[in-house]
């Protein structure tokens, strides 16, 4: 169980994941375009929807600065296309069903809950710059508000 910690400055972890239709999704395919990849616990539970609802009402806004969101879980594909369905959302999922991308990006570590320890993933946000390189980093996520904070990061930096 790998737990590296991406920081700001370094090059994000190459990875390709499997969307909510089967298409296979990379990192690559991004550059040239800012990327809010963002790792969450579990589809269709309260923060989670809060997230991706937030994030897909402001899709339009990061789409004008040229950036694309992506959530991950350990979802199935099912999953994933029952939760875009169900809560009407308009950003891509991507399903890291082994965890090996979670791992890769050090959000997939031990959680306690009530008196409980076990691996789980941490709500996290990496913002990723059109040549690859991780900008911003949010552990340990609150979703209240979140979407927006990205989004007006996405537009400060670009402005550098």
């Amino acid at each position: 169980m790998t737990n590296t910690t991406i920081t700001e400055g370094q090059p994000a972890p190459s990875f390709c994941l499997p969307n909510q239709t089967g298409e296979t999704v990379c990192l690559k395919d991004f550059y040239g375009k800012w990327l809010v990849l963002y790792f969450y616990p579990r589809d269709n539970t309260a923060g989670c929807t809060r997230e991706a609802k937030d994030f897909s009402a402001l899709k339009d806004d990061f789409a004008a600065e040229n950036a694309v969101i992506l959530g991950v879980s350990k979802d199935s594909i099912k999953s994933h296309q029952n939760f875009i369905q169900k809560q009407e959302l308009t950003i891509k999922l991507l399903s890291d069903e082994d965890t090996s991308v979670h791992q890769q990006y050090g959000v997939w570590r031990m959680k306690k809950n009530y008196g409980k320890e076990y691996m789980g993933a941490v709500r996290s946000t990496f913002l990723i710059d059109p040549e690859g390189i991780v900008v911003k980093v949010w552990d340990n996520v609150r979703t209240a508000g979140h979407a927006g904070e990205v989004l007006g990061v996405v537009k400060e930096k670009k402005v550098r």
